[in-house]
C-alpha cells in the first residue's frame, strides 16, 4: 500500500472474533453430527508430493493444471498446498495401513485448503473445508449415509432454499466407453465450441457440460448422457441409493449433466447448491472413488465421501436467532483491589461462567460503559466489598464471597 500498510494476500482474508464465534459453532456442530456417525476425526499435511494430486486429481482437471499453488523445497522436490483432501485421505489409508482395519474406515476432517483462482463471494484462494470419507465398502446404504449426513450438517447449520443434483458415472470401463462417443459428438460440432472446450475434447471432454459458452451449451444438449449407458450393476446400485434417499424423505434431481470436477469419481456423484449463493451455487458435494486408493498403491478399496466449504455455508446460512450470551464483567473500584478481582474472575471462570477483567485503567464509570459496549450480562465490583449488579434489570446485589457471586449471575 502507499501508505505503508499491509494487507492480507488477495484471495485470502482474516477471521475477526465476531466470525469466528459462527465458525466454531460449525466445528462443533460437525464434531457432533459426524462423530455420532461413527467418522473419526483426520488430519493430513497441509503440504503434499505434487505427484499426489497430479496421479490422485488428475492431471487434465483445472486443480491440476490452472489453480494449484506448486513450489520446490531446498531440495529440489515439487510439493503442493494441498487444493483438496480426498487425495490426501486415500494416501493416508495405503500408508498406514487402515485397509487392515474393521471396514469401512470412516473420517471427517476441517482445515485450510488452497486453489489459485478468482476470489468472489464465499470463493478465496485460501478457504475451509469440512469433509468426511468412507472407505472399505461399496454397499449403497454408505452412499445414502453420507448424502444425509451432509444434508443434516446444512440444515443445522442454517442453510436455505437448497436442493440435491444427484447422478451416477459408472465404471471407469463404462465411462472410457461413453467419454469415446461424446468425444465423436463434440467432434462432429467442433466449429462451435469453446476454444477451451476444444482444447480439452481429448484429455477431459466431461467438462463440456460445465461450460457457460452458449455455442457449447447448444452442442451439448443432445449430446450423449453417461446415466443411460451404465452397465447392469451400476444401475441396479444406484436405484439403491435412491430408495433409500426416497425412504428418508430426501428430496433431489437426477442430473445427467453432472460430472463433477475430479478424474477420480466413480459411480454416485451428488452436488448441494443453495440459491442464496447466485450463479455460483455449490455448497458442498462429492461421491465415490472406488478406483482412487488402488491408483495410488493400494489394494482395491471402494469409497466415498464429500467436502463443504465453510466461507459458503455461513454465506447462505440464516444468522443466528440469538446472540450468545454475555459475559460476566469483573469491575475494579479502587486500585488496591486489582489482586482481589484478579482471583475473582480466575475463580468465575473455574465455575465455567465466561467472565471478563477491567484491565485498562478505566474509571468505574468508564468501566460500566464498557461492560455494555461488550454486551456483559452482569457486573462484579470488587471494592470494599462485593456488590453484583444484572445489566439487564439493573438491580444491585451484595454478594459475601466468589461462591455467592457465582450463585448470582449462574454458571
Amino acid at each position: 500500500m502507499a501508505d505503508g500498510r499491509l494487507q492480507a494476500p488477495r484471495g485470502t482474508f482474516d477471521v475477526l472474533p465476531d466470525e469466528g464465534g459462527r465458525r466454531l459453532r460449525l466445528a462443533h456442530l460437525a464434531e457432533e453430527l459426524l462423530h455420532g456417525a461413527g467418522y473419526g476425526y483426520f488430519e493430513s499435511p497441509v503440504i503434499e508430493d505434487t505427484e499426489l494430486f497430479a496421479r490422485g486429481v488428475g492431471e487434465a482437471t483445472d486443480i491440476v493444471q490452472k489453480e494449484m499453488f506448486t513450489f520446490e523445497d531446498k531440495a529440489g522436490r515439487s510439493l503442493t498446498l494441498r487444493p483438496e483432501n480426498t487425495a490426501g485421505v486415500c494416501r493416508a489409508y495405503v500408508e498406514h495401513g487402515m485397509h487392515k482395519q474393521a471396514q469401512p474406515v470412516k473420517l471427517w476432517y476441517w482445515g485450510p485448503f488452497f486453489r489459485h483462482e478468482a476470489p468472489q463471494a464465499g470463493r478465496y484462494r485460501q478457504f475451509t473445508q469440512l469433509g468426511a470419507e468412507a472407505l472399505g465398502s461399496d454397499d449403497p446404504s454408505l452412499d445414502a449415509e453420507v448424502i444425509l449426513l451432509l444434508d443434516e450438517f446444512l440444515a443445522r447449520a442454517g442453510v436455505r432454499e437448497v436442493r440435491l443434483r444427484l447422478s451416477s458415472l459408472g465404471t471407469r470401463d463404462t465411462r472410457r466407453a461413453y467419454l469415446d462417443e461424446l468425444r465423436a459428438h463434440l467432434r462432429s460440432r467442433e466449429h462451435e465450441l469453446s476454444e477451451e472446450v476444444r482444447g480439452r475434447i481429448e484429455a477431459n471432454p466431461l467438462r463440456a457440460f460445465d461450460s457457460d459458452h452458449a455455442g457449447t451449451q447448444a452442442v451439448m444438449t443432445d449430446a450423449p448422457r453417461l446415466l443411460d449407458k451404465l452397465e447392469k450393476d451400476d444401475a441396479e446400485h444406484f436405484a439403491a441409493v435412491r430408495a433409500l434417499l426416497d425412504d428418508a424423505g430426501l428430496e433431489y434431481e437426477v442430473d445427467t449433466t453432472l460430472v463433477r470436477g475430479l478424474d477420480y469419481y466413480t459411480r454416485t456423484v451428488f452436488e448441494f447448491e443453495s440459491d442464496r449463493l447466485g450463479a455460483q451455487r455449490g455448497v458442498g458435494g462429492g461421491g465415490r472413488y472406488d478406483g482412487l486408493v488402488e491408483e495410488l498403491g493400494g489394494p482395491p478399496t471402494p469409497a466415498i465421501g464429500w467436502a463443504a466449504g465453510v466461507e459458503r455455508i455461513l454465506l447462505a446460512a440464516d444468522a443466528p436467532e440469538e446472540p450468545e450470551d454475555g459475559a460476566v464483567f469483573v469491575a475494579v473500584a479502587k486500585p488496591e483491589s486489582g489482586r482481589e478481582a484478579f482471583r475473582l474472575v480466575r475463580e468465575l471462570r473455574r465455575q465455567g461462567v465466561r467472565a471478563e477483567l477491567e484491565q485498562a485503567g478505566r474509571s468505574v464509570k468508564g468501566q460500566f460503559k464498557h461492560a455494555d459496549r461488550i454486551g456483559a450480562r452482569a457486573v462484579v465490583i470488587v471494592g470494599d466489598g462485593l456488590e453484583v449488579k444484572d445489566m439487564r434489570s439493573g438491580e444491585q446485589r451484595p454478594a459475601a464471597d466468589a461462591a455467592e457471586v457465582v450463585r448470582l449471575v449462574g454458571a
